[in-house]
């Protein structure tokens, strides 16, 4: 088995965070700028966030409004919006984006590779046949399509059509 080394990711590892860095889902809902906060939809538990560093175009999080590590930690209501508002997401993608495929997956703790382990995530990602190459492992440099704010409009009008 061939190995791809990311060593630029030690220095975002080992880095000190600020309280900000640390806890950054938990301002965002109370903000009243949806457009500024890429946030799509609010749901009764839960709210669709454009991920402002996506690993591929249209990439959302799902998060609910109370900051919780793990699913055990949510009420039954909000593990069922938290579920329905992860379909909600996938559906929406779908229909805006017609790709061939989603990677739906949440990360528990930092060992697992979630980037703000107290804040429970689910990550939708749209796949498209062939959509993977070396740019980001050669050029440290993801290729996106479409500017964040620009599929942010996309993904709220079809919300809007389709929702």
């Amino acid at each position: 088995m061939d190995h791809l080394h990311a060593y630029w990711r030690m220095e975002y590892v080992k880095q000190e965070k600020t309280p900000a860095q640390r806890r950054p889902f938990v301002d965002l809902p109370k903000m009243d700028n949806d457009k500024e906060t890429l946030i799509l939809s609010r749901e009764e538990h839960s709210f669709i966030l454009m991920n402002r560093y996506p690993y591929n175009a249209g990439h959302l999080l799902i998060l609910p409004y109370r900051e919780v590590p793990d699913l055990e930690d949510l009420s039954d209501e909000e593990l069922l919006c938290f579920t329905k508002t992860t379909l909600k997401a996938k559906n929406l993608l779908a229909k805006a984006l017609n790709p061939n495929g989603f990677n739906i997956g949440i990360n528990l703790g930092e060992a697992a590779g979630a980037g703000v382990p107290k804040h429970l995530h689910q990550h939708v990602v749209p796949r498209w046949s062939g959509d993977t190459n070396f740019m980001p492992v050669l050029g440290s440099t993801r290729v996106l399509p479409q500017s964040l704010e620009a599929m942010w409009e996309h993904l709220k009008e079809v919300l809007k059509k389709e929702f």
